[in-house]
């Protein structure tokens, strides 16, 4: 797969994508990294890539013709223009995207980009978050690696993705290794108890836990089981007396 970045900053996109798993996808050919930078389509002396917006205010705005030859240069099959006001990126997007033969992500800069980018030369637009950023190569390169890792090849267990928080809709369950006790503080005993079902189950519920806890708002799409709803029924009946479980006492 290409994944071309239109990028007034190339440097800080390449440098980042050259480590751990997304530099490995590189160097085994699963993946491939292309930027382009709109200055480079300039033709003024000073090699400018924005002006002032119609209509006044503050701020300037990249140029659309600049945008649209790097975006052209690049050729890709999907174009996602990374944008605050968008809709937010989720791994639902990264499975979509990882499908895609090629895909280039562009990067704002100042105000934004002249609106006649997203309307005419983009797929799609995608947020990280309900933040603005100086510039969009951050969140570019967030959804790089979401996608990257979802390559077939890519991560060294098959597996590993598919058990990843969001990947059903529900937040990773917590995670444990040596040593077994760390200041006073032990390893959930199911974990080490050597039966595999009954860490099934345990996971299972932790991942419920932590998803009643720390994001609410995703139980209402995850894909849960009559058991799963049995085990938040009863979570919400007794969290009224005490605090959800905390996994290292189980």
């Amino acid at each position: 797969m290409q994944i071309g970045f239109v990028t007034l900053f190339p440097e800080m996109v390449e440098h980042a994508m050259a480590y751990s798993v997304l530099g490995r996808a590189s160097e085994r050919g699963l993946m491939q990294i292309r930027t382009v930078n709109p200055r480079d389509h300039a033709t003024d002396p000073h090699r400018t890539v924005d002006d002032s917006p119609y209509g006044g205010g503050s701020g300037m705005v990249m140029k659309v013709d600049l945008v649209a030859a790097s975006i052209r240069e690049l050729a890709s099959s999907h174009v996602v223009l990374m944008d605050p006001a968008a809709p937010r990126f989720t791994q639902a997007d990264a499975r979509r995207l990882a499908k895609a033969p090629s895909l280039t992500l562009v990067c704002g800069h100042y105000e934004g980009v002249d609106e006649r980018v997203r309307e005419r030369l983009c797929d799609e637009a995608l947020s990280v978050g309900d933040f603005v950023m100086t510039g969009g190569e951050l969140a570019a390169l967030c959804v790089a690696d979401a996608v990257t890792r979802l390559l077939p090849g890519v991560l060294g267990d098959a597996q590993s993705h598919e058990e990843d928080s969001f990947e059903d809709g529900l937040l990773g369950y917590p995670q444990y290794t040596r040593p077994a006790e760390w200041e006073g503080h032990g390893v959930p005993a199911v974990l080490t108890s050597g039966d595999h079902g009954k860490v099934a189950v345990w996971r299972r519920e932790q991942q419920i836990f932590r998803t009643k806890r720390h994001r609410p708002d995703l139980l209402i799409k995850a894909d849960l089981t009559a058991r799963d709803l049995a085990v938040l029924l009863s979570l919400a009946q007794s969290e009224v007396k005490a605090p959800l479980p905390d996994p290292s006492n189980e």
